[in-house]
């Protein structure tokens, strides 16, 4: 066996983690020419010196399924080509329970039942964090229980039973395509050979135009939870990222998975007595939603989507306003009947 060969390196500045708090109090300062690093960099030189075989072993294990002695991953390297300044690395915890005041509870066994919940559910929870722009970090965990990086972020949203890694997140869901992606599912890139480099996970928000080539993202990335219009599939590795859904939700009332009922474009609510019609809430203004596509394609279809310069998305404006608007007109309607908010009446006609 070859003698292990190290490196000086210096713990991260700015990484509030255990071991880079300890290594920064027992090493000296930094001299000039030494990058800094993850005291996870140790353990990567130690790695590096042992035999193929085991380099192999170890490789496979940890692109294996859940696993609740994960290391922490380091931090990941800038993702290059993203929007300068707004893309830092996302470094992620391992598979780990819930954290509560009681304590922490064992990590539910990989294969257990799964609660059931709604796309609009997931979205509202996704959004919760958003509103409260909850702090990024790998080892600290929000008040709800769930670790402040991307993977706690889709487990809170899911509200899964244990905080899940992008390893494991893939366990909990069943892989689809680009064109079946709906509110709710996810975008995955696990880098199962080195997951501290570029492994990341977004929440599919519905899609921004016609063209669906951009998407609303809620994504939890350093400094803290957002919603951005992203290009599809990625601002970076785009192509890695691949989209995935909750095996666990419902078209309908939450419930027990596998419950579900037609979606949107089939049936849904019957709001003062029009079936389909989900109510005004659906359309004020910052409402996303399926709803708002849905209605959108119908303006479209029925000659009534000049407005749009994209295409109809989930995310209500002023161009879906003008395009009710409109057709409320060329009903007759005038003044508070035409103001370009879809209630029951104008629902019912336009889909009929």
């Amino acid at each position: 066996m070859e003698t292990p060969v190290f490196e000086e390196i210096d713990p991260a500045g700015d990484c509030e983690c255990p071991g880079c708090r300890h290594w920064r109090r027992v090493l000296p300062h930094a001299p000039a020419g030494r990058a800094p690093a993850h005291p996870a960099a140790y353990r990567t030189l130690v790695v590096a010196t042992a035999t193929a075989a085991a380099s192999a072993t170890a490789v496979s294990a940890l692109g294996a399924g859940p696993a609740a002695a994960l290391p922490a991953a380091a931090h990941a390297p800038h993702r290059a080509g993203a929007p300068a300044g707004d893309e830092p690395g996302t470094p992620q915890g391992p598979r780990a329970p819930l954290h509560g005041a009681t304590g922490r509870p064992a990590v539910p066994p990989a294969g257990a039942e799964l609660a059931g919940i709604t796309r609009t559910e997931i979205v509202d929870r996704a959004r919760t964090w958003v509103a409260a722009k909850v702090p990024y970090s790998m080892t600290a965990y929000w008040s709800d229980g769930y670790r402040q990086d991307c993977s706690g972020f889709v487990s809170m949203a899911w509200k899964l039973p244990a905080n899940e890694w992008t390893g494991s997140l893939a366990t909990v869901a069943d892989r689809i395509t680009k064109d079946e992606l709906q509110p709710g599912d996810i975008l995955l890139f696990h880098n199962a050979a080195d997951p501290e480099n570029g492994s990341h996970v977004v929440v599919f928000g519905g899609w921004t135009d016609g063209t669906r080539t951009a998407y609303t993202a809620y994504e939890q990335t350093p400094p803290h939870t957002r919603t951005r219009e992203t290009p599809y599939a990625y601002w970076t590795n785009s192509g890695k990222y691949l989209p995935y859904r909750y095996k666990g939700v419902t078209q309908g009332q939450a419930g027990k998975a596998g419950t579900a009922t037609a979606p949107p474009a089939a049936a849904g609510p019957a709001s003062h007595g029009v079936a389909g019609y989900p109510g005004r809430g659906m359309f004020r203004p910052g409402a996303d939603n399926a709803y708002v596509t849905r209605l959108g394609r119908q303006l479209v279809k029925k000659g009534f989507g000049a407005s749009y310069t994209r295409g109809p998305g989930p995310r209500w404006g002023e161009a879906d306003r003008r395009g009710v608007q409109a057709f409320q007109r060329a009903q007759g309607w005038r003044g508070g009947a035409a103001d370009g908010h879809p209630g029951p009446e104008t629902w019912r006609r336009l889909f009929s």
